[in-house]
């Protein structure tokens, strides 16, 4: 919201008016005139302080020549003294508010520098409401009073707000900014080293304070710049921008390039496809904690406004889609950029200097609605928001921890990284993780094994993803679903899980799994059951629920690509009721499991099923937790 008021203001005027209540240049006196025409030029020819001398003896010689107070009240604005140059704009329109309604636009900037929000946006309304003609004029007074409007409020309703340093570990005299985080953790941010060269660093939390950050090996070059990247929530890959390099990947300025956690450390970035990358800027890229989200800003000519927010997904196959431009009342002009999407999925952050607001670019929010689109945007408020320019902003899995990049008064040199809790309003919806090593029961010996989280009201893949080397895998999960967890190997019994998210989750107290996965065979004779967490009944029935589907499938899965597997389902109950109606109803069960994998064409040959009522407890069935766990369906092989 800078003053855009033209260096020759007379411009804009009408030379017509009442000479009985006020002069213009065709009435004023030969002397006023005389000294009207000479401050002009002046101001022309980039002498403002001389052209106020010539100005002030106008006025003096005509008190009520209102092209002089116009041009006075401009000249003083050059000059930044917004004080006078509101007691001249308000003395001109005083003699006539009709005369150059673009006066009352020129005026609401003026107030805006002065932080008179009120009254800025009291005259912007007015020349909105003018005879004026010029449309675009007229939109960037709407603007303005919006952004008035709400500054106005906001500071009177400050929101908690009380950044912190991250520490000489991370802060240096160089610039630091761009701030990602996985799930657990660790951080990487973009460093600028003295002169144009920048490059990722990496850092972990521990013991209460950030470990020294280190370089992001295998990513950074020594000829080209590596910056605004984006780690993804697990931690497996990195989608980051290069500009300017010479591989066949390349597509313009700046592009986005990818990178993966291998056990031997990151690859050398690759470029996206065409799909992602253009002739124009891609920069700015967050990724969603399913793995196959990508948001990013993309400009036009050029890293020059407007810059606009776009999302693309990962389709089956593993390409992306199209990207797709996120909507207009996101995207509304000017700048919208530096895109962050919580692990939640649900809430975006991104930094707009055309929505209502403080002034520069604002940090803002918007949360998915129950039919996928995005919401309306939600100022993040001062003084989080200021006249300066916010952005960067990354909050962690947590909800209330944000991190942002800021020049303020006080840091190391240029921008340093903050952290500071984020306001409740402005917080996403709760998330946890799955965290979970993956190994062969026999061996003990890690294994590279498909992890996949099934949203289980829809039967939709949320994540699918491979262990890494060392067997482990992390997984974000938002609340507010159910998921079922499948981690499968060729030759191996799956492994599944269920995870109970529609009521809550908390970071708290993540998942920490250590699975076990059994060969298929040569096992002399050592064979556990294999629990199905995620089959299901009608509450005491043998009815299967429709999100038993997704297990038993994974099931029918496993035996078709095993033929010689012969496996035994079991069925189990807690012990509330009567002994022998929980042995009927853990029988009706596992048969109605088996009559499943018989309509799936598996031979009757190769399966049976049995009963155990509740004489198998696997947990006291003196709680709810307890009783749900008895609940179970099982099989083993035979």
């Amino acid at each position: 919201m800078r003053p855009l008021i033209p260096a020759f203001f007379l411009l804009f005027f009408h030379s017509v008016g009442n000479a009985q209540t006020y002069t213009t240049t065709k009435t004023t006196s030969a002397k006023a005139l005389s000294s009207f025409n000479a401050g002009s030029d002046e101001a022309k020819h980039g002498q403002p302080a001389i052209a106020q001398g010539y100005f002030e003896k106008a006025l003096k010689a005509d008190p009520l020549f209102i092209d002089a107070k116009l041009a006075l009240a401009d000249n003083f604005v050059t000059l930044r003294d917004f004080f006078k140059a509101e007691k001249y704009f308000e003395e001109a329109i005083a003699l006539d508010s009709n005369y150059a309604p673009v006066a009352f636009f020129f005026l609401a900037q003026v107030e805006w520098e002065m932080d008179k929000f009120e009254e800025c946006a009291s005259h912007a309304a007015s020349y909105a409401r003018s005879s004026a003609k010029n449309e675009r004029r007229k939109r960037n007074a709407e603007r303005l009073m919006a952004s008035a409007q709400f500054a106005a409020k906001a500071i009177k309703n400050p929101v908690a707000f009380e950044p912190k340093s991250l520490g000489d570990s991370i802060n240096t005299q160089w610039m630091e900014y761009f701030p990602s985080l996985t799930a657990d953790g660790v951080l990487v941010f973009t460093r600028r080293d003295g002169g144009s060269d920048e490059n990722l660093y990496r850092s972990e939390f521990r013991n209460g304070a950030w470990e020294k950050a280190q370089p992001l090996q295998g990513i950074n070059t020594p000829n080209y710049g590596e910056a605004a990247q984006a780690i993804s929530p697990d931690g497996s890959w990195l989608a980051l921008t290069c500009c300017n390099r010479e591989d066949e990947g390349s597509q313009g300025a700046c592009d986005l390039y990818w990178s993966q956690l291998k056990s031997t450390g990151w690859t050398k970035p690759v470029a996206f496809s065409t799909s992602l990358n253009s002739a124009i800027w891609e920069s700015q890229p967050s990724i969603g904690a399913d793995n196959k989200t990508i948001i990013f800003s993309r400009g036009v000519d050029g890293v020059t406004p407007p810059v606009a927010l776009w999302q693309t997904v990962r389709v089956p196959g593993g390409k992306w889609d199209q990207p797709a431009k996120l909507p207009d009342y996101i995207n509304v002009g000017g700048k919208v950029q530096t895109p962050f999407l919580h692990p939640d999925g649900q809430t975006l952050y991104f930094s707009a200097d055309s929505l209502p607001g403080m002034g520069g670019s604002d940090i803002y929010f918007t949360r998915k609605e129950a039919d996928g689109t995005w919401g309306k945007p939600q100022n993040l408020g001062y003084p989080i928001n200021t006249k300066g320019e916010e952005g960067m902003l990354v909050v962690s899995i947590d909800g209330k921890t944000a991190y942002f990049a800021s020049d303020r008064p006080g840091g190391r040199g240029g921008l340093d990284l903050y952290t500071f809790e984020l306001p409740e309003f402005a917080r996403p919806q709760a998330v946890t993780y799955a965290k979970a090593k993956v190994s062969n029961l026999m061996t003990g010996y890690p294994i590279t094994a498909k992890v996949e989280f099934v949203d289980l009201k829809t039967g939709k893949v949320f994540v699918s993803s491979s262990t890494k080397a060392d067997g482990t895998f992390l997984v974000c999960l938002p609340a507010g679903k159910d998921y079922a967890l499948n981690v499968n190997k060729e030759k191996f019994l799956f492994f599944s899980e269920n995870f109970n998210l529609v009521e809550s989750a908390t970071i708290d107290k993540p998942f920490l799994l250590d699975i076990k996965l059994m060969p298929i065979g040569n096992t002399e004779g050592f064979m556990p059951p294999i629990v199905l967490r995620n089959v299901f009944f009608e509450t005491g029935s043998a009815l299967l629920r429709s999100e038993s589907m997704v297990e038993l499938d994974f099931l029918v899965k496993l035996l078709t690509e095993s033929p010689t597997l012969k496996i035994q389902i079991n069925g189990h109950t807690d012990n509330v009721g009567d002994d022998a109606v929980n042995q009927k109803l853990s029988e009706a069960r596992a048969k109605a499991v088996q009559d499943y994998l018989l309509s799936k064409n598996i031979p009757a040959e190769r399966l049976r099923f049995k009963g155990f009522g509740e004489s198998q407890p696997l947990e006291p069935n003196d709680t709810p937790a307890g009783r749900a766990r008895n609940r179970r369906t099982e099989f083993v092989v035979w």
